[in-house]
């Protein structure tokens, strides 16, 4: 007796779509993926693919709309009810490797085709939510400086950024030849840098 495979629920075929696409978009970019070479991927017809999305970037704003809701989302958890500014910086760090871990593609279409998606109006949001995750940096550092626990000469827009760019870096260093970091080793190494530097005591 022969038995058919059951098709799998809309919403892991939109799942799975989802998936085909952002990988797509992070290799070859978002504006020259074709919607017709995500269902190529998918091995279905172009027509199927617009039973579960009418665009394509209608799939490019459910990848990004999920990368912020779960960085924001950490980041408010991170430093609600947290006094100490450290402690709040240690936990954002710990929690944006994981949450880049999680959104590489993501991750690469906003590194990639920024000046597309922030030109568009559909799109307007990832300007707002970039401004809150900025916000949300330079408070600590800024509460940090006050109560003493940081130089008094921190410029703290200056450090935000050059800490976004480190903590988004590790989205490649896997992908490379030769040695091969965990994601605790890259958060640990990133704090000691960061709170006790490379200068001997």
């Amino acid at each position: 007796m022969t038995t058919t495979k059951k098709a799998a629920p809309p919403s892991e075929r939109r799942a799975h779509l989802v998936r085909l696409a952002a990988d797509l978009f992070a290799e070859k970019g978002f504006r020259a993926t074709t919607v017709r070479q995500i269902a190529d991927a998918a091995g279905i017809l172009s027509g199927s693919l617009y039973h579960h999305f009418d665009s394509k970037e209608s799939i490019g704003d459910e990848i990004l709309r999920g990368f912020l809701d779960d960085v924001l989302g950490g980041y408010r958890e991170a430093v609600a009810g947290v006094d100490d500014p450290r402690a709040a910086i240690e936990r954002m760090v710990r929690f944006s490797t994981a949450a880049l871990s999680r959104h590489r593609a993501a991750l690469t279409m906003l590194q990639n085709d920024w000046a597309y998606f922030s030109d568009q109006k559909r799109f307007a949001y990832l300007r707002t939510a970039m401004k809150e995750i900025e916000q949300t940096w330079l408070d600590q550092l800024e509460r940090g400086k006050q109560a003493g626990q940081f130089r008094a000469d921190l410029d703290a827009r200056l450090v935000y950024r050059l800490l976004r760019d480190i903590l988004w870096i590790p989205t490649s260093w896997k992908q490379a030849q030769g040695r091969s970091w965990t994601t605790d080793e890259i958060v640990d190494g990133l704090l000691r840098l960061l709170f006790d530097g490379i200068i001997a005591r």
